[in-house]
């Protein structure tokens, strides 16, 4: 494992961003979207529209360079103009027969959008910390990122140079990440969790540890140490950021290693226990069992047939 926790649990949910679309318009319009089935995000690149989202209770201006990520099952109409009764997206794209259509000569309004996919069993670790919806303005301090990223995406969708399906997944990849880093930098107070204690510069260095070596029979004191705190204050801190203690959180990350490890490979559960620093497979075995319910041979067995669902990170 690294020590960069955001790039460890990024890779562990599988995230992966895909552009699916866009479309340009002029006049008055709107356009009803259905809501997503995955974690959704879009841009405007030119003009501006009214974002009305299900269960808001005002519409949203989005400027140029303004980047909107949905990640809960809402409705959503963006609009030129809130009087006009919005056509169904569906409708709209299918009719085309394009993942990119115009609306009048599409002089006024550009607009790009795509999915966030997550892996069906891990990804809830990522998308159950994650709020309804992140706005980032163009006047944000990420805006210059922004305005490269989403320039270097239009442009890849308006050529056919080879690699272009490969370089627009890559650029919109960066685009999630930069949403979630400005989403840690610009948000209000969060929910206590593992989001939480990246963005907390005092927990940082702990998580950092932890995420290092995960093997390691890390101390309350050594993290304390790490983060410049009491063994108390730490703990407190931690708790309180976390939600979780110190070491439950380290618990709770192995076991999310160890439910991957046995999803995917083959590896005896002799050798993951003492990948995971366990004393031996009896003492891994007691807490996989005491955190999943089940021993780690019947796990393996089981997840190969069934969808399992994920571990909370911290209880």
């Amino acid at each position: 494992m690294s020590a960069d926790p955001f790039s460890d649990i990024l890779r562990f949910t599988q995230a992966e961003s895909l552009v699916t679309g866009g479309f340009s318009a002029s006049g008055p319009w709107a356009i009803a979207f259905p809501a997503p089935s995955s974690i959704k995000f879009f841009a405007v690149v030119k003009g501006g529209c009214w974002v009305t989202i299900e269960g808001e209770p005002e519409p949203i201006w989005f400027g140029t360079g303004d980047v909107g990520l949905i990640t809960a099952k809402r409705r959503l109409v963006l609009a030129s103009d809130l009087s006009v009764p919005p056509q169904d997206a569906m409708a709209v794209f299918s009719g085309s027969g394009k993942s990119v259509v115009t609306l009048g000569d599409g002089s006024d309004f550009a607009h790009i959008g795509g999915h966030v996919l997550l892996d069906p069993a891990s990804g809830r670790l990522l998308a159950d910390v994650l709020p309804a919806w992140i706005h980032v303005g163009a006047d944000s301090p990420q805006a210059t990122s922004f305005r490269w990223l989403l320039a270097e995406l239009v442009a890849e969708r308006r050529t056919d140079q080879p690699g272009t399906q490969l370089a627009s997944a890559q650029l919109a990849q960066l685009l999630f990440i930069q949403i979630l880093r400005a989403h840690l930098q610009t948000s209000g107070p969060m929910p206590a969790g593992w989001l939480r204690a990246l963005g907390d510069p005092r927990i940082a260095p702990a998580m950092r540890l932890i995420h290092g070596e995960p093997s390691r029979a890390w101390s309350l004191e050594e993290l304390a140490q790490a983060c410049a705190m009491s063994r108390t204050t730490f703990a407190n801190r931690f708790r309180d950021v976390a939600g979780s203690t110190p070491l439950a959180y380290l618990s709770a990350w192995r076991m999310h290693l160890a439910t991957r490890a046995l999803r995917e490979g083959k590896t005896a559960v002799a050798t993951l226990a003492e990948e995971l620093g366990y004393a031996s497979e009896s003492a891994f075995s007691t807490a996989f069992k005491r955190a999943v319910g089940e021993s780690p041979r019947a796990y393996r067995i089981r997840m190969r047939a069934d969808d399992v669902p994920e571990l909370e990170l911290a209880e």
